[in-house]
């Protein structure tokens, strides 16, 4: 992506924080947005100047929040909150997700409600342009005040401090720094909190599962058809009329694109007529239903998560108009927490619906297909264990979509006595999303082991187009082989898109 985003803390969007956490693309800050940083900035200079007592701009913490800070030692004051909350562990944020976080934060910084200097949030933008990547412990938030443990981490490099992710290994922050000739902040009244105090963990790692789980659906709509195709079922399930007399918008959808995916298959003309079948499995009768309702739950994600990346969530808030500093509670990630569960919980309905699909194609009473999809099956396993794999994965989505959000526990002396445990949340969807994509894999696998066996018979232009684009990646299963490998190929096709956009031109409209 060659065109440069521009921030301003209102308009940033989820396609621009994928183009910028998964391809790089240049941020910069937008130019009438600096207006509104410099007078937000103003109110805290001017607070110190008056010698008032203000809440994060001299005083402690939390807790301390009762301690008033002498001046001269503000500065002090901002970095210790820094070190002192710099207290993740875990395995760090992939450098996607990092990017994502730090994207976020300089957004909400430009929003013009933190008080801090432009320079805070140039130094962000710097280090994104010229890929310096934090390592942010992925776990230590309860998604209380703000996800502070990770965004320290992230806020450490901007000091000098910290390590930072280069080649296999890591560097010091100062080190990363100082190869990009760029200078360390020294932090002032307000900026440290400015820099912690907010929801951007939690809300990076969700835009980045929201968009996956996006071009999941479109990659469930083809495994699906492929599968029911190959399993002999019909299309009468989807027909307009059924799903216009109860019209939720996704069910709509789907049944469309599968209407369009099967059109033309010799594969379904070859059994039309016949009596065998009255009526499919669920699995493949019901795929407008659970796909679809995963689509309208994805479409409610987003309006939750557009409004979050555009929001200011630190504390307290900076209001220039009225030259006036507010304590409140935009901090807590309860409405992120909330999102990532009902994601997760709706993304679980793909895989596991999904691998009800490979199981039919697995057993041969039920498929008309050699077991295991393998032609010499006893001396060859073919997708047997495969089939296991996605068995185990979506046991696991079940542990996984127990929702965080229900969950409080008090920190900070009982200061912050409700949390959100958005982090959780967060991470938890990112995984059940990771598992999901490796069960589609395995079903567009099968799937399309199952039309080479079908072979004379063809499948329509759309599905052929789909089983030429895994055929590239992936061979015919002839002979038992590693099949570990072949799934993370074509996860990672379904993660890229490139199984999808092909398709699409075929049928000539968006799945």
């Amino acid at each position: 992506m060659n065109d440069e985003i521009l921030i301003d803390g209102e308009h940033l969007t989820l396609d621009q924080i994928e183009a910028v956490a998964n391809r790089n693309a240049r941020v910069s800050l937008a130019p009438h947005a600096l207006a509104g940083i410099q007078r937000s900035r103003l109110v805290i200079e001017e607070i110190l100047k008056n010698n008032q007592t203000v809440y994060g701009v001299n005083t402690g913490f939390g807790k301390l929040s009762d301690i008033k800070i002498a001046n001269d030692r503000v500065n002090e004051l901002q970095l210790n909150l820094i070190r002192s909350h710099s207290a993740g562990v875990g395995q760090p944020y992939s450098i996607p997700a990092t990017r994502a976080i730090m994207l976020l934060r300089a957004n909400v910084l430009a929003k013009g409600n933190s008080g801090v200097r432009p320079e805070v949030i140039l130094l962000l933008l710097d280090m994104l342009n010229l890929q310096i990547h934090p390592v942010i412990p992925s776990k230590g938030s309860v998604g209380a005040s703000g996800d502070l443990a990770p965004l320290s981490h992230l806020a450490l490099v901007l000091v000098g401090e910290g390590q930072v992710f280069s080649g296999s290994g890591t560097i010091s922050g100062l080190q990363a720094l100082a190869e990009k000739a760029l200078t360390p902040l020294t932090l002032q009244a307000k900026e440290g909190l400015a820099l912690i105090n907010g929801t951007q963990a939690m809300t990076g790692v969700g835009c980045l599962g929201w968009k996956t789980s996006m071009l999941l659906t479109c990659a469930a709509d083809i495994a699906g058809a492929m599968s029911l195709d190959v399993l002999r079922g019909t299309d009468t399930a989807f027909d307009e009329r059924i799903v216009q007399v109860r019209p939720h918008p996704g069910a709509i959808q789907v049944a469309h694109n599968l209407r369009n995916l099967l059109k033309g298959s010799r594969i379904r003309e070859s059994h039309r007529n016949s009596p065998h079948k009255v009526q499919d499995q669920y699995s493949l009768r019901c795929i407008p239903q659970v796909h679809g309702a995963v689509r309208d739950a994805l479409r409610v994600g987003k309006e939750w998560l557009s409004i979050e990346v555009n929001s200011a969530t630190d504390n307290p808030l900076v209001f220039p108009e009225d030259q006036l500093l507010m304590s409140g509670g935009n901090f807590h990630g309860a409405p992120m927490s909330i999102c990532m569960d009902f994601l997760a919980i709706a993304v679980c309905q793909l895989a596991s619906i999904s691998e009800r699909r490979i199981a039919l194609l697995m057993d041969s009473t039920q498929s008309e297909l050699p077991m295991f999809l393998s032609r010499e099956s006893g001396l060859h396993s073919g997708f047997m264990m495969a089939q296991v794999t996605a068995a185990a994965l979506v046991s696991e989505n079940k542990v996984l979509a127990h929702p965080a959000s229900v969950d409080t526990i008090p920190t900070s002396a009982n200061k912050e006595d409700h949390v959100s445990m958005g982090v959780t949340a967060a991470l938890k969807f990112q995984q059940i999303v990771q598992n999901a994509t490796n069960v589609l894999a395995i079903e567009l696998m099968s799937a399309a082991q199952a039309l080479d066996i079908l072979q004379p018979l063809n499948t329509s232009n759309a599905l052929r187009e789909a089983h030429r684009l895994i055929r590239q990646r992936v061979s015919t299963l002839d002979h038992d082989r590693v099949l570990a490998d072949d799934i993370q190929t074509i996860s990672s096709q379904i993660e890229r898109g490139d199984l999808i956009g092909p398709v699409e031109n075929i049928l000539g409209h968006s799945l």
